[in-house]
């Protein structure tokens, strides 16, 4: 597939969380189209894993192993991609880490370390890629984020008071650049439960194991839609029926929202399987440095690999049209009868 760079080079692609999950398909989905393609994670083998499924499909890949949290290291990721494949086009902020447990039984650290990571990564990415973009006065950033901006339920209160700041910082920017006249364009991809390695890596304190509130979508579903936003002038993207509905329902019946989680939200995070006494989990350390963990989670049988949802917001300008042509039509033949 041709580049979108507007130019005959490939595209240059930075895609941080690109170990595992939603980043790892993301990465897979730029490769398919040619792109040179930065990918930042802690994981080694997971990024070296996720360089391998680069080059088979036909893109170049450069493994960043760093963490979003350091700003520096962020800063010194850019510029080594720029060095080795140009000026980049499209910066995907997806890495995240998460706790499953209730406020009272979460500690300040691990507050902070969630903070860090998903949110002042998204901060660190964005700067990152700005200072670049700005210059040239082009390029994509693409915020990938979550109902759950929108919408905190229980046990995810560190992860959603995240993903609301991103929501937060991200409308800021979008005013400033547009006041500056910017060619820079900003997106937000919100996501409904995917079924991701987070789920068996997440630290928690729940006494099962945790799951992705269903209906749940594989990952490919989230790249597809993240590939797509760097292509089309979306302001914010929500990508299948449940993360649409969450969004609205925050928006109209927010204390209804409230009461039905209440009332389903902690057992609906939880599978009838006991946490292993061994579970371990990646707040701190990647436990993908010697295992790679693939984009998929444990729950390939309960995961669709389609939104009818999003394919219809994809093409809701084509289908405005084909509506405006079918009205015209009836209306013709109305006044020719």
């Amino acid at each position: 597939m041709a580049s979108s760079t507007g130019t005959d080079r490939p595209q240059t692609v930075v895609v941080t969380g690109a170990s595992a999950g939603i980043g790892r398909a993301t990465a897979r989905a730029f490769a398919e189209r040619g792109a040179r393609i930065g990918l930042i994670a802690r994981g080694a083998a997971g990024l070296e894993a996720a360089r391998a499924d680069a080059e088979r499909l036909g893109g170049q890949a450069l493994v960043l192993p760093l963490d979003v949290a350091d700003a520096a290291a962020v800063e010194d990721a850019a510029a080594r991609v720029e060095n080795l494949f140009g000026p980049i086009d499209v910066w995907v902020n997806n890495a995240m880490v998460s706790i499953f447990a209730p406020v009272a039984e979460t500690s300040a650290e691990d507050f902070r370390r969630v903070t860090d990571v998903t949110y002042h990564g998204v901060v660190h990415g964005t700067m990152a890629a700005l200072r670049r973009m700005r210059p040239r006065n082009r390029g994509v950033i693409v915020q990938v984020g979550s109902a759950l901006a929108y919408r905190g339920i229980p046990l995810q209160a560190a992860y959603c008071g995240a993903k609301h700041a991103i929501q937060g910082f991200n409308d800021s920017l979008r005013a400033e650049l547009l006041h500056e006249g910017s060619g820079i364009r900003l997106t937000m991809v919100q996501l409904p439960a995917l079924n991701t390695p987070q789920f068996g890596w997440v630290k928690t304190t729940l006494p099962n194991h945790p799951q992705p509130v269903p209906p749940i979508f594989q990952p490919e579903v989230a790249a597809r839609a993240i590939v797509w936003a760097a292509d089309h002038p979306r302001r914010e993207i929500a990508v299948g029926a449940p993360a649409l509905l969450g969004i609205l329902g925050d928006r109209i019946v927010p204390g209804l929202l409230d009461r039905y989680l209440a009332a389903t939200g902690i057992e609906g995070q939880q599978t009838d399987r006991p946490l292993p006494p061994d579970h371990r989990d990646n707040l701190w350390q990647p436990l993908d440095a010697d295992e790679d963990r693939g984009a998929h989670g444990p729950f390939d049988d309960r995961a669709a690999g389609f939104s009818p949802q999003w394919w219809l917001n994809a093409r809701r300008g084509w289908l405005a049209a084909a509506a405006t042509g079918l009205a015209g039509v009836g209306v013709w033949w109305k006044e020719t009868r």
